[in-house]
């Protein structure tokens, strides 16, 4: 079985599927919508780039009437790990250590995330 594949998304693409994920399914309409308060995107904007997302399999819709229905092809799990990995393969060269550094140095951690890391850290060397 060949490996999943790696979804690269660019800002808007990535509030369009956040909405996508939250509601199941929506209308170019209720994208448009839920996306008015955070960007500032043209309604033809959003239909624009819905219909360039789905020959990449990010999207597929379904029709009503008229009206095209919206739904996440992929999980948002799977965008998640994809993006990861690219940005440690990218700018960490794959160095896991690197990545966790950096982002420890240069972003405020609560004693509560330290606390799930550490957890974290502590399940994977449980881990055969």
């Amino acid at each position: 079985m060949p490996p999943p594949a790696i979804h690269r998304l660019g800002d808007l693409q990535l509030q369009i599927m956040k909405v996508l994920w939250a509601r199941g399914e929506a209308t170019v309409a209720e994208v448009h919508a839920d996306l008015g308060r955070e960007a500032r995107f043209a309604y033809t904007t959003i239909a624009t780039m819905l219909r360039k997302m789905e020959p990449r399999g990010l999207v597929t819709h379904r029709a009503d009437g008229r009206t095209f229905i919206y739904a996440a092809a992929v999980a948002e799990e799977q965008v998640g790990r994809g993006m990861a990995e690219h940005v440690l393969d990218r700018l960490f060269e794959g160095r896991l250590a690197n990545m966790v550094s950096h982002l420890l140095t240069t972003r405020e951690v609560s004693s509560d995330e330290l606390a799930r890391i550490e957890q974290l850290i502590a399940e994977r060397r449980r881990q055969p």
